[in-house]
């Protein structure tokens, strides 16, 4: 039996209009940003689940690394699965000091069935400018697991990647640079609005007396620090990060469609409107007779033989059409509430959306996953 159509869970989030926010949480100042590091290291102690013979630069890394200890192995000579080659990643803040340390993600880059068990041996980590910012090592946190006998595998995530938590220490230190050649200071949004922008500055203007702040575009409040003093700027800055605003932006709705998840701002609003719907359902059944010569005196080489005759049965059943009325400012919440009543799918409730967006009357953008 076939039926046409499904029902999915429809899940609403009616996010607050209106809510003020620190300016810490808006944005971030120019100058302060995060930085990636990567690195290509090697990782032992695995138990016959590591590279093979087949991933040369695992071998020849083999090799190389015994080559430091005084050990003259040629890379023929390496026949060993307990070993993996990996790529070692992690994020840089902003700032970062000599002896901090850092969480690190390490990824198989071979033919390893699993780095459960392993140690990745001192790993340099350097940044675009191809300087070593970090050196990572340590024992490998896996959240997977991968089984494999006589052709049987079991496995439960990805047991090629894990990750070391606090597994690099800093070489390097990084500091900021706050001020821009002429002395100015910037903020930068992190969702720019030319409201957000207005406000932000009028909020930091009104409670941080010398700060001359000044919108210079949707994503960006420019700052004029009476010094230039590092204790100075810092001193401005913490003053600034704790001011709170009301962030403004564009109503939107997000719908996902694979889900059947419908993620509503609470600044969305609809006009005046009229929903009918209606369902149509179609089942088809099908079964399979088998026919059978009738008679004893019937041979089978006389052209007459067993058939199979597929028999079809179908089914079209059409529901009442029903009506939903919305008044003018009704929210995406009342309208879900209104279509669960007349018991519509989540299907049925994006594909509604989409028509109430064409009329005109969902003033928002929809954005459909």
């Amino acid at each position: 039996m076939k039926t046409l159509g499904s029902i999915l869970v429809c899940l609403v989030l009616a996010l607050p209009a209106h809510a003020a926010v620190r300016i810490k949480d808006l944005g971030r100042f120019d100058g302060v940003r995060e930085n990636v590091v990567i690195g290509y290291g090697l990782v032992v102690g695995l138990s016959g689940s590591g590279d093979s013979r087949r991933s040369l630069a695992t071998v020849q890394s083999v090799s190389n690394m015994l080559q430091e200890f005084g050990l003259q192995v040629p890379p023929a000579a390496v026949n060993s699965r307990n070993v993996a080659a990996v790529l070692v990643t992690a994020n840089v803040p902003g700032v970062l000091n000599i002896g901090d340390r850092l969480d690190v993600n390490v990824s198989s880059i071979g033919d390893a069935s699993s780095l459960a068990g392993g140690t990745l041996l001192m790993t340099p980590l350097r940044g675009t400018d191809r300087n070593v910012y970090a050196v990572a090592q340590g024992a490998l946190s896996i959240g997977g697991f991968r089984f494999e006998q006589n052709g049987t595998v079991r496995q439960k995530n990805h047991p090629t990647s894990g990750n070391i938590p606090e597994g690099a220490i800093a070489e390097r230190s990084i500091v900021p640079q706050l001020l821009a050649k002429d002395g100015s200071l910037d903020l930068i949004l992190n969702q720019p609005d030319f409201t957000t922008a207005i406000r932000v500055a009028s909020m930091i203007n009104s409670e941080v007396r010398g700060a001359g702040a000044v919108p210079v575009g949707a994503g960006r409040v420019r700052l004029s620090p009476a010094t230039g003093e590092m204790p100075g700027v810092i001193a401005l800055i913490a003053s600034i990060e704790n001011l709170t605003v009301e962030p403004d932006g564009r109503a939107r709705v997000v719908v996902n469609e694979r889900t059947g998840t419908i993620v509503s701002g609470g600044n969305v609003w609809l006009s005046e409107v009229t929903v009918t719907q209606g369902d149509i359902r179609v089942s088809i059944d099908q079964r399979f007779l088998v026919s059978q010569p009738e008679g004893f005196l019937v041979r089978p080489n006389s052209g007459i033989q067993t058939a199979i005759v597929p028999e079809t049965t179908m089914n079209v059943s059409e529901s009442d059409l029903k009506a939903v009325n919305l008044p003018q400012g009704a929210t995406i919440g009342d309208l879900v509430s209104a279509l669960k009543g007349i018991r519509a799918s989540s299907r049925d409730v994006i594909a509604i959306l989409q028509g109430i967006k064409r009329a005109g009357a969902l003033h928002a953008e929809l954005i459909i996953q």
